[in-house]
């Protein structure tokens, strides 16, 4: 089945979502491949055409990138790059008291926040190639162990909540595809995370994520008025390694969602020599920084720095995003943290309480 001939209302999307190509997709049977959780936790999902026409309909669509670690992310902020702050209004400012002032303080812009969740991944994988050890780690390991760690809570002051397990694992979903070099779309992404929620029966809301994960060799792009893209085969389009977004479908209504490519390339990978290794602590760090943006400004109209100062637009984690510059390579630069009593790395984020960029409240 080709995209192109159940794709058409996609021209209709926002302009800021226009396709720049549509990938050939054949979404059929999910392989059984190695499990890192009970298969009764697994379903098979197909995209339909039903899902792509939900996908040309979804409306308020926003979505927050991550800028990548090249020449021509480094240079852009995530503001130039997503829409997800674009009409937000201060809600809560502060009068000048004559004390400090701390720049890099988030303010809040009135909008919804996200107080417990269930986290769904969705592996896209390319004809059945990858294992999820072999191409991505172990995230929902991951997302385990970070919900039930004391560094998630850092969101506490942002969403009012400090109770325990408020995020935690749900449902995976296992998608086969036959790929091609034409990159996927938001509006792909969309029409895949329609699929899911609509099988695990419409679980929307502000209660569920849902994180795409993409295979080595897959790459995706918007058009903002020029191309914009995760393309390390590409590098003057190489602008972002991943983003957290939401839309509104007429059927399941709100969504969240995040898109997760491959990570582990020049681009967006973690410093060597990392605990888990550096594919899975690449897609970690990455993946952490995306579900701390979404507990914190799910809408874009939450939690993010509004102030002419140099970093507008930035989230709680976009303020925290250090490189390391070796003689070789440029790399993110995450912390050392200890998740569960795991071990991991994961970059820090911005805690509005201490004014700096922290790993822990």
């Amino acid at each position: 089945m080709k995209l192109l001939s159940i794709n058409k209302g996609l021209r209709s999307f926002p302009r800021f979502l226009a396709a720049t190509g549509t990938a050939f997709l054949v979404l059929g049977c999910a392989v059984n491949l190695q499990s890192q959780k009970s298969p009764s936790n697994q379903v098979t999902v197909t995209a339909s055409a039903a899902d792509y026409a939900a996908a040309a309909a979804a409306r308020n669509v926003k979505v927050h990138l991550r800028p990548a670690n090249t020449p021509i992310g480094r240079k852009t902020g995530a503001a130039a790059i997503s829409n997800s702050p674009a009409g937000a209004v201060i809600q809560n400012t502060a009068p000048d008291s004559g004390g400090p002032r701390f720049p890099a303080d988030l303010q809040f812009h009135g909008g919804k926040v996200v107080v417990s969740m269930q986290q769904h991944a969705i592996y896209m994988n390319p004809n059945g190639a990858c294992s999820i050890a072999g191409c991505w780690g172990d995230p929902e390991g991951f997302l385990s162990d970070l919900g039930k760690s004391d560094f998630i809570h850092v969101v506490d002051q942002y969403t009012g909540s400090s109770a325990d397990n408020r995020y935690t694992v749900g449902t995976r979903a296992m998608i086969n595809y036959k790929p091609n070099a034409v990159p996927f779309t938001d509006a792909d992404m969309l029409a895949v995370v329609h699929a899911v929620a609509s099988a695990l029966g419409e679980p929307g809301g502000y209660g569920h994520q849902y994180h795409v994960f993409l295979p080595p060799g897959q790459d995706e792009c918007f058009n903002l008025g020029y191309k914009v893209c995760y393309s390390p085969d590409d590098p003057k389009t190489f602008f972002f390694c991943a983003y957290h977004g939401s839309a509104d479908f007429s059927d399941i209504g709100h969504v969240l969602y995040s898109v997760e490519p491959f990570q582990d390339n020049y681009g967006c990978s973690s410093r060597p020599g990392t605990p888990n290794g550096q594919l899975a602590d690449s897609t970690n760090n990455v993946l952490s920084h995306e579900v701390f943006e979404t507990i914190t400004d799910p809408d874009g109209t939450a939690y993010w720095n509004s102030l002419d100062n140099g970093i507008y637009g930035e989230e709680i984690g976009d303020e925290c995003s250090f490189l390391l510059f070796t003689s070789t390579a440029v790399y993110f630069d995450p912390s050392d943290v200890t998740l569960n009593g795991k071990s991991y790395v994961a970059q820090p984020e911005y805690n509005n309480a201490q004014h700096a960029c922290t790993t822990s409240p």
